[in-house]
């Protein structure tokens, strides 16, 4: 599996899609339920009702990328918070890689301007 860069954006839909939608019914999604900008640099992501299947929808400069996961025995763990979810591209990675985002949490970022 490849990685995404980490300093793009990730807002998770926490509703159930229509796993009919393509590219343009999920751009239609991200600017009327999340109020927020599909062709900014950020990864948004998607899921079905079972939760067995996962769209990663991104723009990168020219166009659309629309990648899809299916689960052939297993379901994602979808976050049970806010109506839309920020997350980091580990997390993001975690999710994928089925992971329950609430049990894992990273140590936080520490910066120091002094080492004595």
């Amino acid at each position: 599996m490849f990685r995404f860069q980490a300093d793009l954006k990730v807002y998770l839909h926490r509703e159930p899609v229509d796993g009919r939608k393509a590219i343009n019914g999920l751009t239609l999604l991200v600017e009327q339920a999340l109020g927020l900008n599909p062709f900014e640099p950020a990864i948004y992501v998607f899921s079905n009702r079972r939760r067995d299947r996962i769209k990663l929808l991104l723009w990168d400069r020219t166009g659309f990328w629309l990648m899809i996961k299916r689960l052939e025995a297993d379901r994602f763990c979808w976050p049970k918070t806010a109506a839309v979810v920020t997350l980091t591209v580990q997390q993001l990675h975690w999710l994928l890689e089925g992971i329950d985002l609430a049990a894992m949490q990273p140590h936080p970022v520490r910066k120091y301007s002094k080492t004595g």
